[in-house]
């Protein structure tokens, strides 16, 4: 998912739905049930009011972004103030903490990936065309508005799977890094999305292990992985751009 996100222009609004599921987590505490269901409810109704807004209003996105992102920020901190008692849990939603999540919310992540990776594989023609050419993918008689949110959806489901890993607040960086770093080296979007698939794979490893041998934090870990390859990339880019112009 995040390789279409990067390709479409859409990272900030991963960050936006993230933000916004806040809410839903605060709802969780306030009503005394799972704050990942709540996050799940919050997100997927997120995706649905920013499609929504961008279609018929004809809003920029960046604005219905801050927006959602405001409001479920705020909307998060009012329940979780109302709740009775402490939110022991808290600061691993806001941040992530992969070493302890339950079983029930595996399994629940579980079914998420298959339905992500399902409607991917069905409709992943369709999500290319809307991608990169979204008018002319109407002009091509395709259901672009329908496509777009259903891509959304998804988002909004990956993001929940990815709060229980980096939390809401980090969310945004590894949806996105690994598939910008895997941009830079793929000729197609198979190959894009497959390189971003094993990169994520590697951060999340790679960072679990070294926030062990140093005894912090696992998801900001991940994150300062990603970042620094992604940086490292971009920097090697430029060099390599700079010594091809003085060449030329």
């Amino acid at each position: 998912i995040g390789s279409f996100i990067v390709v479409k222009r859409m990272v900030s609004l991963a960050g936006g739905i993230s933000h916004a599921a806040f809410g839903g987590i605060g709802l969780g505490y306030y009503l005394g049930i799972d704050p990942i269901l709540g996050a799940t409810i919050f997100s997927l109704g997120t995706a649905g009011i920013i499609s929504h807004f961008r279609n018929q209003a004809h809003q920029h996105l960046d604005t219905l972004v801050a927006g959602v992102w405001a409001s479920g920020m705020a909307l998060g901190i009012l329940f979780i103030y109302l709740a009775p008692g402490f939110a022991p849990d808290l600061f691993s939603y806001l941040f992530g903490n992969i070493l302890l999540v339950p079983v029930e919310n595996l399994a629940l992540m579980g079914l998420l990936v298959c339905i992500i990776i399902a409607t991917g594989t069905v409709y992943y023609h369709r999500f290319v065309a809307v991608t990169f050419d979204e008018e002319y993918a109407i002009v091509m008689n395709l259901p672009a508005r329908g496509l777009m949110l259903t891509l959304i959806g998804l988002t909004a489901l990956t993001v929940v799977m990815l709060i229980q890993v980096v939390g809401v607040i980090l969310v945004i960086a590894l949806l996105a890094l690994p598939a910008a770093i895997a941009r830079e080296y793929s000729s197609s979007m198979k190959a894009m999305i497959l390189y971003a698939t094993l990169l994520g794979t590697a951060f999340t490893t790679s960072g679990i292990w070294l926030s062990y041998i140093l005894d912090v934090p696992s998801g900001a870990t991940i994150i300062l992985i990603a970042a620094a390859v992604y940086f490292l990339v971009i920097l090697g880019r430029d060099i390599r751009h700079h010594y091809a112009e003085r060449e030329d």
